[in-house]
């Protein structure tokens, strides 16, 4: 095999990194605005440039094919809208500067660099030109928007600047009404902005940015009104295509930001079509394409580069050398070694992969954008120190990163989010001539100390184990070193002397089952492992519970119960209560413990609990963490209780003081985090469990804000109701709904929303009497006293009693309007007679609600027959059908009468005859549901009146399927609150 070259002398990085001068991050991040306005960097703004460098992945080769489907006026297989949803930093924006590239210069983009098999991704032919309208969230302001002091006219909105751009004067007067009040347009306004001269795109970019300022102005949520009203409108449009990008850092966000996020992305995902722009496999193309100069010619069919032939033997030595030793490194990697050489060529493998399978969790990390930026300086620093050195590493490999160099650290520093490793790397790896790993190459022999393995080895745990990063910390296999530190030039056996050295001499690297990563403290694990074997089971129990009692000591208003062990020793009250589960009792520890919460939930006691849905539980998912946290504060307490006989220096003091801190402040989180499932009633009656997800003590003041606000969020719990929601759910068996009964069935059926207050409950009633929904009464001697209706009542003067009630606005009408005669029944309705015979016929006046109305003044007649004015009809000698008419007060009431000399055939309704009186009158029968009003109003109001009424009632319902449980109590509950019993079989 010829001589191989190592990485510096195969492949030229950029000139600004062979110059050591790589810029800063903000040179790695796209500006649709820049780009616009025409003055972003020259690798964004010159499209040819552009294509160049980007390398373009499967996925953005479909969707900006798709796009171009759509902007040629082919509606199928393409959307009108598209939502990135890749990472912060994962290359949204610069998927928009590419569309828009394509967009403005039209059929000239052929000739770019891969746009051909953007075209045969889209099974298209032509780029049209298209009007393009940008809006980046970032570069908007809320209050004072875009122009006014440059020439143009003042855009204050982003529907105004869409407008602008994309038809100018003429969009933007569509709009112009819609931009001065800030109000979203809809429908044929939006349609009238989009000029339909030419295709349009319009790229929306960084909505976070824009929507959490607005939301404190007048105008909030008018921008999500306009991204819905426009998706709706453009989807059925020819040839328009929006696409968006939504997320602001997720670190940056709070709590109504999420809210906000999340209500966007469901939008955006259902109205359009979400896009994860790269995957996995092709970020080292992406990177390869940024930061080195390659032979463009040499492109495969796929758009990835061809190594040259040197690249290639290289990447060759280092798969035979990990053939020959596939048993000592990761699994994992052999079987395609060559391949994942080629790929990251001149990069290790371990170098691209490690933030792949390592950083990409942690919270500030940059997928993209961040990891160029760390590269950039990373290949600036190899490629000086290559030529300066006269190294001969074929490879950039984990181990060279320039952890000594302040500007690589900060931006390292940056993607961890962690400044305090600062001490550690400076102390152990690299950054000062007395950093251990550097001293430890300097008093090794001469292989060891001239490939600097001990520092490569201390650098590759610092990246294999992300910084050493809290709750996020991964560690660094013994397996994983060696791959990424030894190699045809370094012995394997190498790396573990140096390990071993390392862990003797630095302060911060920690061993732990045969993995390594560096903390930010400095180490007394073996006094703490010790004291940590000793600690009692009972006193761990202990500490945990006074903690959990610590995190949950801010009620917020709600009541508290601690760790119940029986359902009577939580309060069966209308009002919200949390139930704390005991630590002890976890989710995936405990499986019987949904079935306890079930049984808790629903009893009181001996008895039913009657406010089921006030309870509200949480309970831990895993109480495991919490005993290992309370276990390692009490083995720290022991070291401090004992330290004046210890033989600890200054450092060790300070180390120890550190790890109290520390300890109590993971044993809080613990308690946080494993309490992040929260139990309450669904609306099926069954259980249900609210995930609040990775809670820690910054999500939240408190524990309980958080859970409110999370089922706030979720409608589950409400601050205020309106009075159209009472109306709408009051129950159909109470024409009077007392005020009790309307508070207690907010904490007793799931079905409503659970209130924080009972305020709210008289605030509904307040505000619907006040608007003439509803009247707030009480029964008094002669009626009702007070009768409050349509009058302004105070939420403070609202009783909450058995004897106040509320009735609907139609009731409380029949109680101020006066009677009017609407209706006359005349009795009997048919009549079925012999010639010569005689009937009585009787009428009776009925008001406009239903009511018996006194009717004077009767006037009769009959269009057969004789008719008295008594209302005694003779029917004459004529055969035939006959009606019997009556008049009063403008209004007509009419029987029908049969007179033949012969009885009527079958089926024809019979003569009614005058039953005789009776003392006593019984009935029974079954009624169909849709009758039951009617029976009460026409039979049952008739005999209240005469008194003696007495009414018993069976029930039978079989519905198909059966009742559930939840119907069965809820009937239960509406009995009791009838003041009838409650014995339902």
């Amino acid at each position: 095999m010829p001589k191989l070259k190592p990485w510096y002398k195969v492949v030229n990085p950029r000139e600004d990194l062979r110059e050591g001068r790589p810029l800063d991050a903000s040179e790695f991040a796209v500006h649709l605005d820049h780009i616009r306005d025409g003055d972003a960097h020259p690798d964004y703004q010159d499209p040819v440039r552009f294509f160049e460098r980007t390398f373009l992945t499967r996925n953005l080769r479909a969707v900006s094919g798709e796009v171009l489907r759509r902007l040629n006026g082919i509606n199928t297989e393409a959307s009108a809208l598209y939502n990135m949803t890749t990472q912060f930093g994962g290359g949204k924006t610069h998927s928009l500067a590419l569309l828009y590239h394509l967009a403005t210069s039209g059929g000239a983009a052929k000739a770019f660099m891969g746009v051909q098999s953007i075209l045969q991704a889209g099974d298209v032919s032509e780029i049209p030109k298209a009007n393009v309208g940008i809006f980046v969230g970032t570069r908007f302001d809320v209050l004072t928007g875009r122009g006014g002091d440059d020439g143009t006219l003042q855009r204050r909105t982003p529907w105004g600047e869409l407008a602008w751009q994309l038809g100018g004067e003429a969009s933007f007067d569509v709009v112009r009404e819609h931009d001065a009040q800030g109000i979203a347009p809809a429908g044929d306004v939006i349609r009238k902005m989009i000029p339909d001269d030419k295709p349009a795109l319009l790229l929306i970019d960084e909505v976070m940015n824009y929507v959490s300022p607005e939301r404190k102005t007048k105008h909030a949520g008018e921008m999500y009104n306009f991204l819905m009203k426009l998706s709706e409108e453009i989807s059925g449009m020819d040839r328009v295509v929006t696409v968006v990008s939504i997320p602001a850092s997720e670190l940056e966000m709070g709590a109504d930001d999420e809210a906000d996020y999340t209500r966007l992305k469901k939008m955006l995902d259902r109205k359009g079509k979400p896009v994860i722009m790269s995957a996995e496999n092709e970020m080292s193309e992406i990177i390869r394409r940024r930061l080195f100069e390659w032979d463009l010619r040499a492109v495969g069919a796929e758009g990835r580069l061809l190594l040259p032939r040197d690249a290639s033997n290289a990447c060759r030595e280092h798969a035979d050398w990990i053939q020959d030793n596939r048993n000592q490194v990761p699994n994992w990697f052999t079987d395609h070694a060559q391949d994942a050489f080629e790929a990251t060529y001149p990069f290790h493998p371990m170098v691209i992969s490690v933030f792949e399978r390592k950083w990409r969790e942690l919270p500030r990390f940059q997928q993209t954008r961040g990891v160029l930026r760390l590269l950039a300086l990373w290949v600036s620093h190899a490629f000086q120190s290559g030529f300066k050195g006269a190294q001969r590493e074929l490879l950039i490999g984990l181990g060279s990163a320039p952890l000594g160099d302040s500007q690589f650290r900060t931006a390292v520093f940056e993607q961890l989010g962690e400044s305090r490793l600062e001490g550690a790397v400076a102390t152990d790896i690299a950054g000062s001539k007395g950093s251990h790993a550097v001293l430890l190459d300097k008093e090794a022999e001469e292989t060891l100390r001239k490939a600097c393995v001990h520092q490569k080895s201390a650098t590759a745990v610092f990246f294999e184990s992300n910084g050493g990063q809290g709750e996020n910390r991964q560690s660094a296999t013994v397996p994983e070193l060696r791959l990424a530190v030894a190699g045809p030039t370094i012995d394997i056996g190498n790396v573990e002397t140096a390990l071993e050295s390392l862990t003797d001499r630095c302060y911060y690297l920690t061993l732990e089952r045969n993995s390594y990563y560096f903390s930010m403290m400095e180490n007394l694990n073996k006094r703490y492992s010790d004291r940590r074997a000793g600690v009692k089971e009972e006193d761990v129990a202990r500490l945990v519970r006074e903690q959990v009692e610590k995190v949950f000591a801010n009620a917020d208003g709600l009541e508290r119960v601690f760790f119940p062990e029986k359902s009577g020793q939580i309060p069966n009250r209308p009002v919200i209560t949390l139930v704390i589960g005991p630590p002890e009792k976890s989710l995936r520890d405990t499986p019987e413990l949904v079935s306890e919460i079930t049984a808790m939930t629903k009893e009181s006691g001996s008895s039913m609990r009657t406010f089921k849905s006030a309870l509200i539980w949480v309970v831990p998912d895993n109480a495991d963490v919490m005993r290992d946290d309370a276990r390692k504060l009490l083995a720290w307490e022991a070291i401090d209780a004992e330290k004046g006989t210890m033989n600890l220096d200054d450092g060790q003091r300070r180390q120890l003081a550190e790890h109290l801190k520390r300890a109590r402040r993971d044993l809080k989180e613990s308690v946080w985090r494993s309490y992040n499932k929260v139990m309450l009633l669904g609306k099926d009656g069954a259980l249900k469990t609210v995930d609040l997800g990775l809670v820690t003590s910054s999500s939240a003041e408190s524990p309980t804000k958080l859970i409110l606000s999370t089922l706030r969020q979720n409608d589950e719990i409400v601050k205020a109701v309106s009075p159209r929601f009472l109306l709408k759910n009051w129950p159909p068996a109470k024409p009077e709904w007392s005020t009790k009964d309307v508070r207690d069935t907010f904490f007793a059926s799931p079905l409503f929303p659970r209130l924080l207050s009972v305020e709210a409950v008289k605030g509904a009633i307040a505000r619907g009497v006040s608007e003439g929904q509803m009247a707030y009464v009480s029964q008094g001697t002669d009626g009702y006293d007070p009768f409050i209706y349509k009058q302004s009542l105070n939420e403070n003067d609202v009783e909450i009693s058995d004897d106040v009630f509320i009735i609907t606005a139609e009731d409380a009408e029949k109680h101020i309007k006066p009677p009017e005669l609407t209706r006359i029944l005349v009795t009997p309705e048919y009549a079925q007679m012999k010639p010569g015979t005689k009937q009585t016929f009787s009428a009776k006046g009925l008001d406009q609600f239903g009511r018996d109305f006194e009717c004077s003044d009767l006037e009769w007649n009959a269009t057969g027959g004789v008719m008295d004015e008594q209302g005694v009809f003779q029917a004459g000698e004529d055969e035939g059908r006959f009606l019997v008419i009556v008049k009063a007060m403008g209004v007509k009431g009419e029987a029908s009468v049969s007179v033949a000399k012969e009885p009527s055939p079958a089926g024809e309704k019979p003569t009614p005859t005058t039953p005789p009186s009776e003392q006593t009158m019984k009935w029974s029968g079954e009624i169909p549901p849709q009758k039951w009003m009617n029976f009460y109003t026409k039979v049952l109001s008739k005999l209240v009146s005469a008194g003696g009424l007495k009414i018993t009632v069976n029930v039978e319902s079989s519905p198909e399927g059966g009742l559930g449980e939840r119907q069965t109590d809820d009937i239960r509950a509406a009995l009791r609150g009838l003041g009838l019993n409650d014995n339902v079989e």
